[in-house]
């Protein structure tokens, strides 16, 4: 009988140029971001936020990620308080001080995408929600800081969740992980395999390798870690009216450690 081996299952990985492309595409999702929060004032519609984002994107030569996406009407999706993630931009959804605002953005450049999210206040938050949106931040970095060659995909998983309840209990919040929802391989098509848990034990799944690419995207909550989806079979809320937060960045695994590929200026 001969012998063979196993390849072990990797993250799908690409070249140092092909990074690049991406990177290229992610910075012009950073731009838009940046000039979307700087829109973001009392009485501005989530409408008019999104018409900043594609402005921005088709400007720079790319094409709005999510425009059209499975019939997603907006460049952005726009996610105002106790929506968690895939808030449809209308007119209707007008800002007042104090909202929290989560806005996820994707862009096309020469092929590549990059995907990237952040949550901000209108004004000034709450010390609640501020606790939220920063702790949400800190569970991505964390996810970041374990894009190491030779990782397996769950410690990437691992690490938002312990630092999620590290960030609970240093601020004396009930922080929550939304169930069912998380992060991916991103490429060529936005949204690729594997699908990328915000919790879960470590040390499973395929390997990270030099070149592999996630988006890595917690989405925290002040309260339980049920959604539910609206009727437009997009918006997503937190059962309880409960606010959440939604950060994420494209990163690569590189041999001199984690590369955000989304930067914003």
């Amino acid at each position: 009988m001969s012998r063979f081996r196993l390849k072990k299952k990797t993250v799908p990985f690409r070249s140092a140029g092909e990074l690049d492309a991406m990177a290229a595409a992610g910075a012009v999702v950073g731009r838009a971001l940046v000039a979307v929060r700087d829109a973001a004032r009392v009485g501005v519609c989530t409408l008019e936020l999104d018409e900043v984002a594609e402005t921005v994107i088709r400007e720079a030569g790319g094409v709005p990620s999510f425009k059209g996406y499975h019939g997603f009407p907006g460049s952005i999706c726009s996610s105002v308080n106790e929506v968690v993630v895939h808030g449809i931009p209308d007119r209707s959804t007008v800002l007042a001080a104090g909202d929290l605002v989560s806005i996820d953005c994707g862009a096309i450049l020469d092929g590549w995408h990059g995907d990237s999210a952040w949550t901000f206040g209108v004004g000034e938050l709450s010390a609640e929600d501020a606790d939220l949106s920063e702790a949400t931040r800190l569970a991505m970095e964390a996810g970041i800081a374990a894009m190491i060659d030779g990782n397996r995909l769950t410690d990437v998983s691992h690490a938002i969740e312990t630092a999620t309840y590290a960030q609970a209990a240093r601020l004396g919040r009930d922080l929550a992980i939304v169930d069912g929802y998380g992060g991916h391989g991103i490429g060529r098509e936005m949204h690729m395999e594997p699908f990328l848990a915000n919790e879960g034990d470590p040390g499973k799944g395929p390997l990270l390798v030099v070149g592999s690419t996630l988006a890595i995207e917690p989405m925290l909550t002040l309260g339980t870690p049920d959604t539910s989806v609206l009727e437009d079979d997009w918006t997503v809320v937190t059962d309880d009216g409960a606010r959440a937060a939604h950060w994420e960045h494209t990163v690569a695994v590189t041999a001199d450690g984690p590369r955000i590929l989304t930067p914003r200026p």
